[in-house]
């Protein structure tokens, strides 16, 4: 009976909560619930390192505390570590409060705990009627911690690229920078790049030195920071290391395929001259747009190559080879640039059939880029591109890089440059038949920006009607091209009644959009006409005009632009009041009842009040991509693929849209500064318009 009574001893409780008939010790502090400055519990050569005097925390559990019933326990840390004189010393400390089971218990270290020593230390819990092991009895173990007060010193950089003070080489070429710093406790290095790139490096052991890698995307002064982090999370301060980045270098080998009708041979610019087949033709026409002014066409026979009998990219090296081309077929693979290695290609640069269509491509050790969509007759500027710093394989098209970049092999063999053709086991195959114009190789990588210019094509303005003025109901293309037929009560209002005194057509009324006039729409019969069509929209265009509503919440859908075919528009852009969107719509056939898309579009609260609103339609055959710009901006909404294009042979019109099997979507409102062009206007063109 006495030893029963012994053992049925309470639980110390706060009032009202149940408590176990026969108490057990808190159960032994597990290594895992305890943290130091919240990080795990260590010890050895992984111990912590902090950059303060920390506060230790411990999670501290009785078996007792079964539901219903809560067990409050205290916490009691020990800290013990060797002082100078190699005497240990210890601190321990006993919470004030008790707290639920399972709850976190903490101590922040007293201030004589000294820096840069390894400090030990365990925790135990109490029901205030017996004691839990210790953490580090049994299959536990003490924890430890460096207090380090001292931050690492900064580091020193240096570079064999890019040395300080000084210009070097260049955009697209990469410089390796190396970081160290004097303190052995470094763990990381963090940098930043004043033009942009930074992160974290750290070395293989601590103290040691790491590399940062840049690939400057642009010339002109630069500047890198740079700091330690050692064990603690301490931080040195910043090294500023300051260079000069050249622009890039121009190509190791460059053929402008602009010799005279005639000619043998190809001059290089830089790098040797190519031989040629009798199966070259010099003098065709170049790119429209580029500075090219010739080209040379390629017969697809074995007769139709150019080589300058010599390698041009090295082994083992980034390069990258640049060109205009413009096929004649699509049905087979041709190549346009490739290097032999005695047993094939090293890399072939041109075009292959799928059976989705054909595609461009750039095939390089063992990998495959592709995209883009070729058009017979269309010239497209393509860029292959391998990077030796990273081992990966691009193809740009257009300006624009296609797929993924493609992990691939060095060169590791290397012969004769070819264009026009690619080593094959038993001779050369895969002739290119069309024409090929401007081919640059670069021992480089060449950056986007550079890309986009090496791809640009200057639209080209097929009218301009600025809708000044009218004269027997003809309003005047800017450079005495194909007038505006102004129809259905449509109008040339201007500014003033003194600005139309001399001109009986003319009917003064609101300010004018730009200029001293605009052409004035009734939103029910008015319209505005080109004898033809304007813009090939089968093929790359922009076309775009000034636009303000009458009213900013019409009653229907009303459209500025559009072009169509015999049975339907090719495009229209338009305002929806009840969506309040400008929209593009694209027809995908000239046919009846032809299904059509809303293929991009813009948000805006009103239709264009006051000085109104540029819409510009901007298609880009090669990318197979169209945009809707509003005042020069887009939206993620106003840009979509586009696959169907078709050629419609029907007058431009301003005002109306053919639908429905007739006309409709009248405008209602002013229309101003309409201008149209072959090929894709950028945005920044766009917002010049």
């Amino acid at each position: 009976m006495a030893a029963s009574a012994v053992a049925a001893v309470a639980i110390a409780a706060a009032p009202g909560t149940a408590v176990a008939a026969e108490n057990q010790p808190p159960s032994q502090p597990l290594i895992s619930d305890l943290k130091t400055s919240f990080m795990p519990c260590t010890s050895g050569d992984g111990r912590t390192y902090v950059a303060e005097r920390p506060a230790l925390t411990a999670v501290l559990r009785d078996p007792d505390a079964v539901p219903p019933v809560t067990v409050w326990v205290k916490a009691e840390f020990e800290a013990w570590w060797q002082d100078a004189n190699g005497q240990e010393q210890r601190r321990s400390y006993t919470t004030e409060y008790d707290l639920p089971s399972g709850s976190a218990h903490r101590w922040t270290t007293p201030a004589e705990v000294p820096p840069n020593t390894v400090i030990s230390w365990r925790v135990r819990a109490t029901d205030g009627m017996a004691w839990s092991p210790w953490s580090s009895d049994g299959a536990g173990s003490p924890c430890e911690f460096v207090y380090d007060d001292k931050s690492p010193e900064k580091p020193v950089v240096t570079s064999a690229e890019y040395p300080e003070d000084s210009f070097q080489d260049g955009v697209g070429v990469y410089g390796h920078f190396t970081v160290d710093s004097p303190s052995e406790d470094v763990v990381a290095y963090g940098y930043q790049f004043i033009r942009g790139g930074h992160g974290t490096v750290k070395p293989e052991q601590p103290g040691g030195p790491a590399k940062i890698t840049l690939l400057p995307p642009s010339s002109g002064a630069e500047t890198l920071y740079v700091h330690a982090i050692d064990r603690a999370g301490r931080r040195s301060s910043d090294t500023l290391y300051r260079f000069f980045v050249k622009t890039g270098r121009a190509p190791i080998a460059r053929w402008k395929l602009a010799d005279a009708a005639g000619s043998s041979s190809a001059a290089a610019e830089t790098g040797p001259t190519a031989r040629t087949g009798t199966g070259v033709t010099f003098g065709t026409d170049a790119p429209r747009g580029t500075e090219q002014t010739t080209a040379v066409r390629l017969d697809g026979t074995g007769h139709g190559f150019l080589t300058p009998d010599t390698s041009v990219v090295k082994a083992g090296s980034t390069f990258a080879v640049s060109t205009w081309v413009r096929p004649e077929k699509l049905g087979d693979t041709m190549t346009v640039a490739s290097q032999d290695t005695g047993a094939g290609p090293g890399f072939a640069l041109g075009l292959a059939p799928k059976q989705t269509g054909a595609t461009w491509s750039f095939a390089i050790g063992g990998a495959r880029v592709s995209g883009g969509a070729p058009d017979v007759g269309e010239w497209a500027h393509l860029l292959g591109l391998y990077d030796a710093e990273t081992g990966t394989a691009r193809l740009y098209v257009n300006g624009t890089q296609t797929g993924e970049a493609q992990r691939a092999e060095p060169l590791a063999v290397v012969g004769d440059l070819q264009i026009g053709r690619a080593q094959g086991k038993y001779g050369y195959r895969d002739r290119w038949q069309g024409q090929i114009s401007d081919v640059r190789v670069y021992d480089r990588m060449v950056m986007p920006d550079e890309v986009n210019i090496l791809s640009y094509q200057e639209p080209q303005l097929r009218g301009h009607w600025s809708l000044e003025s009218a004269t027997d109901g003809l309003s005047p293309e800017a450079d005495g091209g194909r007038p505006l037929h102004l129809g259905g009560g449509a109008t040339i209002i201007t500014a003033t009644a003194d600005d139309c005194a001399e001109n009986p057509e003319c009917v003064p009324g609101t300010p004018a959009l730009s200029g001293n006039g605009h052409l004035e729409l009734n939103g029910t019969t008015a319209f505005a006409e080109t004898e033809t069509a304007v813009v090939d929209t089968d093929d790359s265009f922009s076309i775009g005009a000034r636009v303000r509503l009458a009213d900013s919440e019409p009653d229907h859908p009303m459209t500025v632009l559009s072009q169509a075919g015999q049975n339907a528009d090719a495009f229209r852009v338009r305002y929806v009041p009840d969506v309040h969107q400008w929209q593009l719509v694209m027809t995908h056939a000239d046919q009846p009842g032809a299904p059509e898309t809303v293929v991009s579009y813009v948000e805006a609260a009103d239709g264009g009040e006051g000085q109104g609103h540029t819409v510009t339609v901007v298609y880009d055959d090669a990318a197979d991509q169209i945009r809707l710009y509003v005042d020069g901006y887009t939206e993620p909404t106003s840009t979509a693929s586009f696959t169907n294009a078709w050629k419609s042979t029907g007058p431009l019109q301003i005002g109306r849209a053919f639908t429905g099997g007739g006309w409709g979507e009248y405008l209602h409102g002013a229309v101003d500064e309409v201008r149209a062009f072959s090929g894709a206007l950028s945005q920044i063109d766009t917002s010049w318009l």
